[in-house]
């Protein structure tokens, strides 16, 4: 994966010179691949023990917390240093109880205009079928400088 080129927080913790932010961390997040000239990328989740419900499957906000954190990740991917963007709709559609494990999630930039952008998404299970889909609207913005 070549990061040479790219900058920003995102390819820091991506060569590992940044630690990645604590929702990721919390969430197992991995990075398995990425292309940003396409706006795709694929990523895996530990979803803990600690995740579930009453029922022993994983609460619904730590997938809708999965699938934010692949889709903001494909288009921030495509930002050029100083820019980044914020999720301003999230919506996620739950097809099937997820169990405690590895899940992976993919995601794609479906249109990126100048400050306004779609993704959509799947977090799949151990079993190569979806669990959730999503699609998001982010708005790109700059970083504020101090």
């Amino acid at each position: 994966m070549e990061t040479q080129a790219r900058r920003g927080p995102f390819w820091e913790m991506v060569a590992g010179r940044m630690a990645p932010p604590p929702a990721a961390e919390t969430l197992g997040w991995e990075l398995l691949s990425i292309d940003p000239d396409q706006g795709t990328i694929e990523v895996a989740f530990q979803a803990s023990e600690r995740f579930v419900n009453p029922v022993g499957v994983i609460q619904g906000g730590f997938l809708a917390a999965m699938l934010d954190d692949t889709l903001g990740p494909a288009l921030v991917a495509t930002l050029p240093e100083g820019q980044f963007a914020p999720t301003l709709d999230l919506h996620v559609q739950f097809l099937r109880p997820a169990r405690p494990g590895r899940l992976v999630g993919r995601g794609r930039v479906v249109r990126r205009g100048s400050q306004v952008c779609f993704m959509s998404g799947e977090l799949l299970g151990p079993d190569g079928e979806p669990v959730a889909v999503a699609t998001a609207t982010a708005q790109i913005r700059a970083t504020r400088q101090a």
